[in-house]
């Protein structure tokens, strides 16, 4: 799984970036998502944020992207806990 968190001032920007992350995942939080992992969407975002996002970041921006493996474990609390779905992870 990856978690992609994001910081980015400019509005427009961000919901070209956030409505971007969408067709990869859902949204954990406002500006957290959530993409299950491949090695081609991983390429795929890491070539948009360069090509098409980056140059437009002023010096107060960030984007981080995690990438889980299989024996991360994740402690959720309040609503998240009634997210869980099986997760089959194929190597």
């Amino acid at each position: 799984m990856l978690l992609i968190s994001y910081d980015i001032s400019d509005d427009k920007l961000r919901t070209k970036f956030s409505k971007y992350l969408k067709k990869f995942g859902y949204r954990l939080q406002y500006s957290v998502f959530e993409i299950k992992n491949s090695a081609k969407i991983l390429d795929n975002i890491k070539i948009a944020i360069s090509s098409e996002f980056a140059s437009k970041f002023d010096q107060s921006d960030s984007i981080m992207i995690f990438q889980l493996s299989n024996t991360c474990k994740i402690i959720k609390y309040g609503n998240a806990k009634n997210t869980d779905e099986d997760l089959l992870i194929i190597t």
